[in-house]
């Protein structure tokens, strides 16, 4: 496997799945911040050098130079390309035997290097979570345009029924398409159209909602629409006449405020979860559910990490001090989060302190 992802890019929920799946030692992750830049800043060069430095040191330290040169190889071509490619706030860097991956991502992380037998794929969740893929449809003088947004990025939607503008009705055929002229203002059966191409979308491509145009028409939409349980809000703009960076930095903002909502959502869902006996407070206990239960939701505190061992069962999680050394799982957070999500739960990440009384992390189980 060999995969690069783009500049500011979040990398696909299918790209972490396979990289969740590697299990060979060694399997090296670098995670770096970086200066956005047409090309990998000096500065940030020499930091990534000295991450490397660091995993290549602990294999040789480790290994014999048949089991790690292999690994090594595939991490030194992993720099080559980022040292000549562009850069957003932060890169990841995975390295094995049989697979490697270059991701470029808007986030900041924890710098690190880890070696484990498993990708250190946290900081790619965190993307998915903090900065997720999310659709904008805009309404602008009688017409209605989908869009795929993730970061600072907008597309078209991939879809035939999208764009589509009011028009006059033409006996015996469907009116909506974006070649139909647009005489007429916006209409309260354009919109139920509108609505009914939105919901097909949302069913084969489900996601937060933003909706982008004047107050009239965004109101007027939200009051027919039945697809918009997941709106995150709505931007006042107009998608030709307002800059790219001003319109997506307003989506940001809303985002921001829908993603603390969810927040919300999981330490109310949290306390209610408690309150029926189904809660696992802290990494052992978390664990343990989330091997033997159904998990729901897995709430973890954005700045946790958790060195620790398992057992030779793999059901008893123990903290552990010696970080470098082959036992050790270098954050087991990473794990648990993989496991929870494989498991089918869902993550919810919150700020620092949000769950003190949990041990920093908690997990809501099903019945």
């Amino acid at each position: 496997m060999t995969a690069t992802a783009g500049i500011g890019t979040i990398p696909a929920p299918a790209q972490i799945t396979v990289l969740q799946q590697v299990r060979q030692y060694p399997a090296v992750s670098l995670l770096l911040n970086t200066t956005p830049a047409a090309e990998l800043t000096r500065a940030d060069a020499l930091r990534l050098d000295a991450l490397a430095a660091d995993a290549v040191q602990r294999l040789r330290d480790e290994l014999q130079p048949a089991a790690a040169d292999p690994a090594i190889g595939r991490l030194h071509t992993l720099i080559d390309q980022a040292r000549h490619g562009p850069t957003s706030r932060a890169l990841a860097l995975y390295a094995s035997a049989g697979s490697q991956a270059l991701i470029r991502l808007p986030i900041s992380v924890r710098e690190r290097a880890v070696v484990d037998p498993t990708f250190a794929t946290r900081d790619l969740i965190r993307a998915l979570h903090r900065t997720p893929r999310h659709l904008v449809l805009a309404l602008n003088a009688g017409h209605a345009q989908l869009l795929e947004a993730a970061a600072d990025t907008l597309l078209p939607a991939l879809t035939s029924a999208f764009p589509m503008s009011a028009g006059p009705r033409t006996p015996g055929r469907s009116r909506g398409r974006a070649d139909r002229p647009t005489r007429d203002a916006p209409t309260v059966d354009f919109y139920r159209e509108v609505d009914a191409a939105l919901g097909l979308y949302l069913r084969l491509h489900p996601a937060p909602l933003v909706l982008v145009g004047d107050e009239r028409a965004t109101a007027a939409f939200k009051r027919l629409s039945v697809n918009c349980r997941r709106l995150a809000g709505t931007v006042t703009g107009n998608l030709t006449a307002t800059a790219p960076a001003e319109l997506t930095a307003r989506i940001r903002t809303v985002l921001d405020a829908y993603l603390h909502h969810r927040q919300d959502e999981a330490l109310a869902l949290l306390q209610q979860r408690t309150a029926a006996g189904r809660v696992a407070s802290g990494m052992p206990a978390a664990w343990w559910f989330a091997r033997n239960r159904r998990p729901e939701m897995l709430a973890v505190d954005d700045s946790l990490y958790y060195p620790a061992r398992l057992s030779d069962d793999g059901d008893i999680l123990t903290p552990a001090a010696d970080i470098d050394h082959p036992d050790v799982i270098d954050d087991a957070v990473d794990e648990l989060i993989e496991l929870v999500l494989a498991r089918g739960g869902w993550i919810a990440f919150t700020d620092p302190g949000a769950l003190a009384g949990h041990q920093g992390v908690a997990l809501a189980t099903r019945r």
